[in-house]
């Protein structure tokens, strides 16, 4: 034990003691009192000390990422420094963290995580830190067209399309996005493609196992060293997938495995769980506000419903579920009927779907839509007449136009879909359908169908015509889409003249057949 200076002055002492009794006892109760020396609280449990133990003897260990923090705190307890031995412990491990682990952000998340079992110990010695600045430092350092040491995926890959492009024309992606980079070299190998896909989310896995304490540490890191907004998007989302159950639908027939899982305590709880979702909202880089067409970032509109789902189950904080809400608003274009129908988790509410969420989405996308002009006007102004702004301006307003129309389009079609809830009242039917502007729609087919199936499932049985305040005289196969149109734009109220009188309507009619709605009196 000449290597521990802790080890040398308890086995002295312990001799000491021994030898000062003076008194008589059996050798085998001397024997073995005296091979017994406690070590309250020492760090990496009996496999460390082994492996410490060893190296006092001088027999070769091996030094990993794993169990390189455990030997470094190890060595500190037992005071293995270069002042009581030469090449001791301490600078033994030091150097392996130097040269080894910091080095690379995958063994860094390795040695990060097995500090969480030698706290508070790792965080003195800075060890946790120092795993955190190298994890967040590394990355942000590197070039995007060489991802953490890696090739990023070539947009060839796969791809019919690309094969008709150039070689020099050839876009660098990762994971999907588009990075911007055009290969000049020619396109590198499927197979080298698909091994730095996986090595990419190999290293978002290993990320993801950290606790969430480390965990928030190394997002705050990676924010603080402005890195790149899809390393840290593809990370919370890798996250947020392991840690929350039931976040991903293409997951979900796993249930079985998860409820054995929760059984046996290896999920986070609840709690848990809640402080985990509203970590990732947070942490979530605000969305880029560019004038295109396409999505940006890794963070799909179908992991964000996903994200809302589970924030409305585990009854997240309302700024966290309003910050999703508005974020799923910036992006709304590229939503689909499916990520709509979110079921109503509440027992205040008696609809089949959240149709409150969607309106209030639906209200943040207009607002969104409003502050745009408002911001391209400004700038047109600070341009002095600039051809460049005035054209970037004009292509913005167009792109917002396609997108009303798209968002438009998709809120008929959800109206249609909910239209036979028994239980939807029809002001909520109508706040819904008239929150567009008349300009989101080219043809209001879609609309009057909506209606048509609205008025046929809450007629109560009854066959006869329904008419009032410009909606007119539907048959038993409900409202003509054209007739309705063209008696709208007579009447001059067009499409919310007809919707609030179709719900008045409706209303009365439940009113008259007991149903309980209350229909609110229809405003031509």
């Amino acid at each position: 034990m000449s290597k521990s200076r802790q080890l040398h002055q308890l086995i002295t002492e312990r001799e000491q003691k021994n030898g000062a009794d003076g008194e008589e006892e059996e050798i085998e109760e001397v024997e073995e009192d005296f091979h017994h020396i406690p070590l309250p609280d020492f760090p990496g449990g009996a496999e460390i000390f082994e492996a410490a133990a060893k190296f006092c003897y001088g027999v070769k260990i091996d030094i990993t990422a794993w169990n390189a923090a455990a030997l470094r705190c190890a060595a500190e307890y037992l005071e293995m420094t270069e002042e009581f031995a030469e090449e001791n412990l301490v600078s033994r491990t030091e150097r392996f963290l130097a040269q080894s682990v910091f080095r690379s952000p995958r063994e860094s998340v390795k040695a990060l995580k097995s500090c969480e079992d030698l706290l508070p110990m790792a965080e003195d010695l800075g060890l946790v830190q120092r795993c955190v600045d190298s994890i967040a430092t590394r990355p942000a350092s590197a070039d995007m067209s060489s991802l953490f040491g890696w090739p990023i995926k070539d947009g060839s890959s796969g791809r019919a399309a690309d094969a008709k492009l150039p070689q020099s024309a050839a876009a660098a992606l990762w994971n999907g996005i588009d990075t911007g980079i055009r290969r000049k070299n020619g396109l590198r190998s499927t197979a080298a493609s698909a091994a730095a896909a996986v090595a990419v989310d190999s290293w978002f896995e290993d990320l993801a196992a950290l606790s969430l304490p480390f965990y928030k540490r190394v997002i705050s890191a990676m924010r603080a060293k402005d890195l790149n907004a899809d390393v840290i998007e593809g990370s919370l989302i890798s996250y947020a997938k392991r840690s929350i159950p039931g976040l991903s639908r293409s997951n979900r027939h796993h249930a079985a495995g998860t409820a054995a899982a929760a059984s046996s305590g290896l999920l986070p709880s609840e709690a848990e769980q809640r402080e985990l979702l509203e970590t990732v909202i947070t942490s979530l880089p605000q969305s880029k506000k560019k004038s295109s067409s396409s999505s940006s970032g890794l963070v799909t509109t179908r992991f964000l419903f996903g994200l809302l789902r589970t924030a409305n189950i585990l009854r997240a904080a309302e700024a966290s579920r309003t910050a999703l809400e508005r974020r799923i608003a910036s992006q709304l274009e590229h939503a689909t009927l499916d990520d709509l129908l979110m079921p109503s988790y509440s027992y205040l509410v008696e609809t089949l779907y959240d149709v409150d969420c969607v309106e209030r989405i639906v209200g943040f996308f207009l607002e969104g839509l409003e502050e745009r002009p408002a911001t391209a006007a400004a700038a047109e102004e600070d341009a002095d007449d600039d051809d460049e702004e005035e054209e970037a301006a004009g292509s913005s307003l167009c792109i917002d136009k396609n997108k009303l129309l798209v968002v438009g389009k998709l809120v008929d079609t959800y109206l249609s879909e909910i239209a036979s809830d028994a239980n939807l009242k029809p002001d909520k039917f109508c706040n819904l359908a008239v929150a567009l502007p008349d300009h989101a729609r080219m043809f209001d087919d879609g609309l009057y169908r909506s209606v048509d199936v609205y008025l046929k499932d809450n007629r109560g049985g009854e066959g006869e015509g329904v008419r009032g305040n410009g909606l007119p005289e539907a048959d038993a196969g409900g409202v003509h889409a054209r007739g309705a149109e063209r008696a709208a734009t007579a009447a001059g109220g067009g499409a919310g003249a007809l919707l609030r009188a179709a719900a008045a309507a409706a209303g009365d009619r439940r009113d008259a057949d007991g149903g309980g709605a209350r229909g609110r009196g229809g405003g031509g």
